[in-house]
């Protein structure tokens, strides 16, 4: 599932090719929105909230989606609708046309209605207005559940919104914490999520996520994806396993040397 950061660049420009223009084509690629028709309205903005996108047009209505495991966006110049059975929906101006494939999910509801669809994400770690009340927020809600594992913690987006598996990896190595300490034993639980805020933000405009510094092919992870290879700070081999999370499991990575389980 994309990172929170990924979300934000796909909402920024989708915005650049779609905001403030009229939509010619609106054409909804599910059963129960076949018959919708969008055409004529204006697409006032493209925003993402942790990992939902909300497209929001004239009249009230947002376009609620969600990428899940598979989907992406593609932003193409207008022409021909494509021929592909991947393609979920389909939006464009007399200029641009954004093609959504494989979406996991596509809804169409009121924009006063928004928090039905998501209103139980925990502060989103890259809101536009992030400050120091967010991320008090943010450490509350994971304060909620002291007993849970840090690294199942972080993944549940009713906690904060944005970390997926591989900033969750990044950032307890880089803090030195164990996955499955429990975030009643997390040192210093607000510095976790702060640098979770630094390194969403630092990498959104780009592709790919870099947490080392260096940008070199093989070289952006610290222990993210290098089960069995030697740590890059002391040597020790990294570990995998999987762990359990509110979306299923994924794929714990640690240094056991720079991050002891307590």
């Amino acid at each position: 599932m994309p990172e929170g950061d990924v979300v934000w660049l796909t909402a920024r420009r989708l915005h650049e090719a779609l905001a403030g223009r009229p939509l010619t084509r609106a054409q909804f690629r599910v059963p129960r929105l076949a018959t919708a028709d969008l055409r004529g309205r204006r697409v006032l903005e493209v925003v993402s909230r942790g990992k939902h996108l909300l497209i929001r047009v004239e009249g009230g209505l947002t376009i609620h989606t969600h990428l899940l495991m598979e989907g992406r966006w593609q932003i193409r110049a207008a022409g021909p609708l494509p021929r592909d059975h991947r393609v979920r929906l389909v939006l464009a101006n007399a200029e641009r046309q954004a093609v959504g494939q494989s979406l996991g999910l596509v809804e169409l509801l009121r924009t006063a209605e928004e928090d039905a669809a998501v209103g139980h994400l925990g502060p989103d770690l890259l809101d536009p207005g992030w400050d120091d009340d967010l991320a008090a927020r943010a450490v509350a809600r994971l304060e909620e559940q002291p007993d849970r594992a840090v690294g199942e913690a972080l993944l549940d987006q009713t906690r904060l919104a944005g970390i997926g598996n591989v900033y969750k990896a990044e950032v307890l190595f880089l803090r030195g914490v164990h996955p499955w300490t429990p975030v009643a034993g997390v040192p210093d639980l607000p510095a976790l999520v702060e640098l979770a805020h630094r390194l969403l933000d630092v990498n959104k405009a780009r592709h790919g996520h870099v947490t080392t510094g260096n940008m070199g092919r093989g070289q952006e992870h610290w222990v993210y994806g290098r089960a069995g290879r030697p740590c890059r700070r002391c040597g020790t081999r990294i570990e995998r396993a999987p762990q359990t999370s509110g979306v299923g499991d994924r794929t714990a990575f640690w240094c056991p040397r720079c991050q002891p389980a307590r």
